[in-house]
């Protein structure tokens, strides 16, 4: 039986299809190795090159030996022959420039940008097989929204300018050189991986599985980058970004990379501090130094000696806390509350902020001189909307986690899936796509998530589409939504199970005693749904 899908497809609609969803599942197949997920689209595009070369050059009647000119109908030919619109344009700086206005894989390409690398491949692949030489400059993407694609391909060494992102191509067509910044995930995060146990990872000690970086987008590789550049020297770095794009991951990236890391990392958010306790938290007090104090307590200045100190959301720290942190800031000492001896501030200070700090020096709010003494070197980390290469890597890493973490089999999602994720914004970025992640492997029965429940990507985008609501407004309607659907879950395996809650336990993959905490929490009887109750009604 023909799928009705399937059957309303063009042939060239079903190719768009088709190489979308093969990127996709290499991206799945790179989550289980533990492999770079480009390294699967690279290598396909490369693989492909040669034959779309051949089938193109007969077409075209072209010599064995090509000028960058008939190089330019060539991948122009090959790209439009899969429903393109590329066109060459003038070159720039001795490189072959080509632009397109409607991308070969349609729409489907916003559902998944790496597929530009895959383009990347081809182009580069070819070249360099004729020329002996290339390097390619995804300047613009449809993908990425810049309303075109504008690729530039280098065919002379000597004309070439190093860019993040470019790569190089040998004779062969293999990649030869990736931009540093390509490499950049790899090594920070063999040296996390290095760091992370030996000296333990907080005030408790111990070894915990390391934070793992995803980073597939120019972006996110840049303030990598940043970090890594900026870890070996003592300098001061303020990490800007909105909740959950991953500033701890960075502060930690590093800490691990510094000198200090054999010492302890102690990550502290500021926001969390009771105002009467900030002063306590940071420094310590000594014994009797208020009502309360029944002993000696070290604060994290302390406790970090000799290691970094992690100060998240120091936005939040009012204007006397930020008085008194500048103080140690400047003269590299301390006193705990209630004491008279002078200690010295061996730390090396990593602070992050959730909103704009220049705004809140323009209202008073954050004092000047702290912020001089903070900001020595700013990295920013872009929200996962304005990085959205990172979203396919990043859903592919967090099922496969999710998949250890329950011990049950890698699930994967299916093209509608796909579709509301990369049409999603994700307001709450990472952390935010964890969790609708989570709770959509927990409920999912089969091994493909068939739709995300907890995203209406429809009432979204008619929400931003006017005001927007408060946060508090926002949050509240996904706590909500989010309540109605577990409801839902739980009522229809209740109603399968003849409401026996272990069986449901079974199923969802959690304790009965959560399964009860649910039930509690949602109002929901388990015994009206035993045949038995129900019989009786």
């Amino acid at each position: 039986m023909s799928d009705p899908l399937l059957s309303d497809l063009s042939p060239i609609s079903f190719l768009q299809m088709f190489v979308t969803q093969s990127v996709k599942l290499a991206g799945q197949t790179a989550a289980e190795n533990g492999t770079d997920h480009y390294t699967h689209i690279q290598y396909l595009g490369l693989t492909a090159s040669s034959c779309l070369e051949a089938h193109a050059r007969r077409l075209l009647d072209l010599p064995q030996e090509i000028s960058r000119d008939q190089y330019a109908s060539l991948i122009i030919n090959i790209k439009n022959q899969i429903g393109g619109d590329f066109a060459q344009a003038p070159g720039e700086g001795g490189a072959v420039r080509v632009e397109n206005h409607r991308c070969p894989f349609g729409d489907r390409v916003k559902e998944a940008p790496e597929l530009c690398r895959m383009t990347s491949s081809v182009f580069g692949g070819i070249a360099a097989r004729n020329f002996g030489y290339a390097k390619v400059e995804l300047r613009k993407r449809i993908a990425t929204n810049d309303g075109k694609c504008e690729v530039l391909i280098y065919t002379d060494r000597a004309t070439v300018q190093d860019k993040p992102g470019d790569e190089y191509f040998s004779e062969n067509g293999a990649i030869i050189s990736r931009s540093s910044l390509a490499e950049v995930t790899v090594r920070v995060a063999e040296k996390m991986a290095q760091t992370w146990c030996n000296q333990g990872t907080g005030d408790q000690g111990g070894c915990r599985e390391p934070p793992e970086i995803v980073a597939e987008s120019e972006a996110m590789r840049e303030a990598l980058g940043a970090a890594e550049l900026v870890a070996p020297t003592a300098a001061s770095v303020l990490i800007s970004g909105e909740t959950g794009v991953g500033k701890e991951i960075i502060a930690r990236a590093i800490h691990a990379l510094s000198k200090r890391s054999e010492h302890k990392f102690i990550a502290v958010n500021c926001g969390a501090i009771p105002e009467n306790l900030i002063e306590s938290v940071l420094f310590g007090h000594e014994k009797g130094a208020f009502t309360g104090a029944h002993e000696l307590h070290h604060g994290i200045f302390e406790r970090a000696r000799g290691g970094t100190l992690f100060l998240d959301e120091i936005d939040s720290l009012p204007l006397q806390a930020q008085a008194n942190l500048l103080r140690v800031l400047q003269e590299g000492e301390f006193e705990r509350v209630g004491g008279k001896q002078v200690l010295r501030a061996d730390v090396r200070i990593i602070a992050a902020a959730n909103r704009p700090v220049e705004k809140l020096l323009a209202t008073g709010e954050f004092r000047k001189d702290l912020y001089y003494r903070l900001n020595v070197v700013p990295i920013h980390i872009p929200s996962l909307r304005e990085r959205r290469e990172d979203i396919t890597a990043l859903a592919n890493h967090l099922l496969q986690r999710l998949a250890e973490r329950y011990q049950r089999p890698l699930k994967v999602l299916s093209s509608q899936a796909w579709r509301q994720v990369m049409a999603y914004d994700w307001p709450g970025n990472v952390r935010e796509l964890e969790n609708v992640l989570e709770r959509a492997f927990l409920f999912a029965r089969g091994q493909v998530i068939d739709a995300i429940d907890a995203i209406d990507v429809e009432a979204y985008k008619r929400t931003c589409a006017g005001n927007p609501p408060d946060t508090g407004n926002l949050r509240n309607q996904k706590l909500n939504a989010a309540r109605k659907i577990e409801t839902k879950v739980l009522q229809d395996a209740l109603l399968r199970l003849d409401g026996n809650v272990s069986a449901v336990a079974k199923e969802i993959g959690i304790t009965r005693r959560a399964v009860h905490q649910k039930l509690k929490s949602n109002g929901i009887d388990a015994a009206a749904y035993r045949k038995s109750i129900l019989r009786s009604r």
